[in-house]
């Protein structure tokens, strides 16, 4: 009803409208009746509330109970963006949310940690580069397996986030922006740093720097509703600083679209059948205690997909075995052992316990094993009735085939040989004395690019391994000379697998 706001600010003072907002308690209800006020009608849509929020234990927070969290003091402790991402991620928002630290600093070290240290990781090494994603341009031809299934994944992720917002799915929108985060970080970046470090600027490194940039960019524009003061700090920096056509802030910028030329379902469905072997591999490493830098023989998988080679060397470099083969089935392999679970068991099957425990204890185990990865359950058809048994309601164990450790989540078995030869436990030596080198230059304080040089005191058995492996040990450390000589610079001395061998690093 009012035609501008000086008539407005005349009917409604200041000290009125604070007045009025202190007692709606909120600001939606304030934007509300002043929109209708100026405007006659709704400023939103839609809008998303949360539910009450409660301490740690599921109570009601009180000044009374002294369990009340003071906002302005989680703020400054946490940081906004930290606790929006908490709320975000906890559960549905109409739903009660528990507060308390724990669970927000998981939060923000899984999620907001994992993005600022990918971008501190492209910022380090695009700093010393002095790369500048300006002069070039993403060349999808060009690109390697592992850039293409990044650049996928982003984009099924931007379309994936987009349909859940739009849908008010906030817990799924941002899961989404988490698992790409993690697989960036966790995958692409890992697999990917010997390119960063390469000394040429070579098309594959190009390729490598443009294919981060991108993601971090259009990652941090689909999280910028979110967590918008660190997206706006990675926009500035890597968007601003060198383009200076570009929106001043990342709130200015359009939601990012995704582009379906580069998406592969394929693609990303092979990715992921590799991490799930890397992941089942990884477990069946610590648990036949083969540590990951000492070379293995074999790795046998079983499932319903293969792997071309371009996937099977992801495989072999990641889990450092010398050969990788698919087999038709898993049950040479290891034999499933069923036994039930009786706190859950028994309330549920009282009366028929016994014959659920004689009748599990003569099943065929590994049958058994994939009914259950199959249905979610094993049912049992006993002269007392039908039983229906979820993995809560079973105490699995397996034995393992003799030299080897298997094992099988989801529909993958994989089996490590774990027979360890002269030539590789040689060569598992050389990958920790490179490993303990690396470590040496970092408390040394050398930088990355840094050229050195080695010197070492050990018995003979490891003079003679050292000596014959100098070539190799003097690439990866980027050491222009690897000699049995009394160690020099920064000098330590380490336990080589049960051997003893003193080291000293200098900077050239």
């Amino acid at each position: 009803p009012f035609e501008n706001k000086e008539l407005f600010e005349q009917q409604f003072p200041a000290d009125f409208i604070s007045e009025a907002v202190d007692q709606t308690r909120g600001w939606f209800y304030s934007l509300l009746a002043i929109s209708t006020l100026l405007f006659d009608k709704a400023p939103y849509k839609n809008v998303i509330v949360l539910g009450l929020v409660q301490d740690e234990n599921g109570q009601k927070m009180s000044k009374s109970k002294g369990n009340a969290v003071d906002p302005f003091e989680a703020l400054e402790k946490f940081g906004a963006d930290a606790i929006r991402w908490y709320f975000y991620t906890n559960s549905a928002p109409w739903l009660p949310n528990r507060f308390y630290d724990k669970a927000v600093l998981e939060g923000q070290r899984k999620f907001m940690g994992t993005l600022w240290n990918t971008y501190a990781f492209y910022v380090l090494y695009a700093n010393i580069d002095s790369f500048d994603p300006s002069k070039y341009r993403l060349d999808p031809s060009t690109l390697s397996v592992i850039d293409k299934w990044l650049l996928s994944r982003l984009n099924s992720t931007v379309a994936e986030v987009d349909k859940q917002l739009g849908n008010y799915a906030i817990p799924e929108a941002a899961r989404a922006l988490d698992n790409f985060v993690d697989e960036m970080s966790n995958w692409y970046v890992r697999r990917c740093r010997e390119r960063f470090w390469a000394k040429e600027m070579t098309q594959d490194k190009i390729n490598a720097y443009m294919t981060l940039y991108t993601a971090l960019v259009t990652i941090s524009k689909a999280a910028a509703p979110m967590i918008p003061f660190m997206t706006e700090d990675i926009y500035r920096n890597l968007v601003c600083n060198i383009d200076s056509s570009a929106p001043e802030s990342i709130h200015l910028c359009d939601f990012p679209v995704c582009d379906e030329s580069l998406i592969d379902k394929e693609l990303e469905s092979a990715m992921e059948l590799v991490l799930k072997i890397v992941v089942l591999g990884r477990s069946a490493r610590n648990g036949a205690n083969r540590k990951n830098r000492q070379p293995l023989s074999l790795l046998s998988v079983a499932c319903n997909d293969t792997l071309d080679e371009t996937y099977l060397e992801i495989v072999r470099d990641e889990l450092n075995v010398k050969k990788v083969e698919f087999i038709d089935d898993a049950d040479g392999l290891l034999t499933y052992v069923f036994k039930p679970q009786l706190k859950t068991v028994g309330p549920k099957y009282g009366r028929q316990l016994n014959d659920i425990r004689n009748t599990l204890a003569t099943i065929d185990g590994n049958a058994a094993k994939r009914e259950l990865d199959t249905n979610g359950m094993i049912v049992l058809d006993l002269a007392s009735g039908r039983v229906e048994l979820t993995v809560d309601d079973l105490l699995i164990s397996c034995t393992q085939k003799e030299g080897t450790f298997s094992l099988s989540d989801n529909g993958v078995t994989v089996s490590l040989d774990t027979n360890l030869t002269d030539e590789l436990i040689e060569e598992g030596h050389v990958n920790e004395i490179i490993s303990k080198l690396q470590t040496m230059r970092k408390e040394a304080g050398f930088e990355v690019t840094d050229h050195i040089r080695v010197t070492f005191s050990a018995d003979d058995k490891m003079v003679a391994l050292l000596t014959a492996n100098t070539a190799r040990i003097a690439k990866v450390a980027l050491a222009d000379s690897v000699v049995c000589a009394e160690p020099v610079g920064y000098v330590k001395t380490w336990d080589i697998n049960g051997e003893s061998v003193v080291f000293g690093v200098e900077k050239i």
